[in-house]
């Protein structure tokens, strides 16, 4: 027997602004100088600690984290990519640490520590044998600022996680890390070859790291960035078309306005998967959530640096351009790996009856 749809409606938007309005302001002054290496990216964490941040997990309050990403995002896209490393590796722990090791991580914290996800392989795929680390890690987000890496190990289906610090500066190498965006993120090679791997230092058991919702299901806080950051592109644009007296007219009204409606029905999208993923719901249900919001603000966030692009013309594209930084940056975050095998994963959930295709609105 068919059932009429279920609308829950979201909670009253509570006032969990993460970021006081100038904290928003200090890390969107201090990005151009992080790009360039004159200012530390590790000066930016600071002030999300002071705002109280260094301990969402995104599982305790998944509105206040996905807001958050978003403001962060806005206004300092690679200081959002560090945060959201942070976040996702406290959540992993969380769920898979001994109370020991728990309450370890939080000491870790207190201190000042930052963590970072790891988990692409380089040339020499990452393992531990005899209490030995082998391998190194790529694309290592944070390479001289986070201070503790939850790495992957001896990689396929029961691929182990491990806590380790990662503090060395001899094993760090940023110097490959040439990307056109993204350059403060400081990511790069890290070789822990000879590094002891004790047994406290494991985190779960082998496969843990691939259970869902936990996986996949938490693609929304880079969906949430990427809102973000996209918000925050419009915006600058629109500031800058005001100082040169040429927001007024219609084309640039319609075309920026446009994009901005979506990036709101895409902050809602990020709002919906968050909350999913405390929910009592069936796991693929969660994962084909997050996945629709990863992938529907990844097309919003291209529309959003089409449409500056075409607002501000050439300014644009000059070496001091504020929205052609914050593009590019914006560019190399949105190419995350495996996108059509997401939105097939995605498809095969939603479309697979009458019922699911309600999803989380069901």
């Amino acid at each position: 027997m068919n059932s009429a749809p279920r609308f829950d409606p979201l909670p009253p938007a509570p006032q969990i602004d993460a970021l006081s309005d100038a904290a928003r302001q200090a890390l969107r002054v201090a990005a151009p100088a992080e790009e360039s290496g004159e200012r530390p990216i590790a000066a930016s964490i600071d002030i999300l600690r002071d705002a109280g941040l260094m301990f969402e997990d995104g599982a305790a309050s998944p509105l206040r984290t996905a807001r958050a990403l978003m403001q962060i995002g806005a206004a300092n896209l690679s200081v959002g990519r560090l945060w959201e490393g942070h976040v996702n590796a406290l959540r992993l722990v969380r769920l898979y640490g001994t109370k020991v090791q728990i309450q370890h991580a939080e000491q870790v914290i207190e201190q000042g520590g930052l963590f970072g996800v790891w988990g692409a392989d380089g040339g020499t795929a990452a393992t531990s044998e005899a209490d030995i680390l082998q391998g190194e890690k790529i694309f290592a987000s944070g390479l001289g600022t986070v201070t503790h890496a939850l790495i992957t190990l001896n990689s396929g289906p029961k691929v182990q996680l491990a806590l380790v610090e990662v503090t060395d500066p001899k094993r760090g190498d940023a110097s490959q890390w040439d990307m056109l965006g993204m350059r403060a993120t400081a990511s790069g090679r890290f070789d822990f070859s000879g590094m002891p791997a004790q047994e406290t230092h494991l985190i779960g058991a082998p496969g843990d790291y691939l259970n869902e919702p936990h996986f996949v299901g938490g693609v929304w806080r880079i969906a949430a960035l990427q809102a973000g950051a996209a918000a925050g592109l419009i915006d600058t644009a629109a500031t800058a078309l005001r100082a040169m007296d040429r927001l007024e007219t219609d084309a640039q009204l319609a075309r920026l306005m446009q994009v901005l409606m979506r990036i709101w029905a895409g902050m809602a999208l990020v709002e919906r998967a968050a909350l999913a993923s405390v929910d009592d719901v069936q796991p693929e249900t969660i994962v084909s959530t997050s996945i629709a919001a990863r992938i529907y603000t990844e097309e919003v966030a291209l529309d959003a640096i089409k449409a500056v692009e075409q607002s501000l013309g050439l300014r644009h594209f000059a070496a001091t351009s504020e929205t052609g930084r914050m593009a590019r940056d914006l560019s190399v975050y949105l190419r995350q790996a495996a996108r059509d095998a997401f939105l097939q994963r995605a498809a095969r959930q939603a479309l697979s009856s009458h019922e699911t295709v309600w999803g989380v609105f069901g």
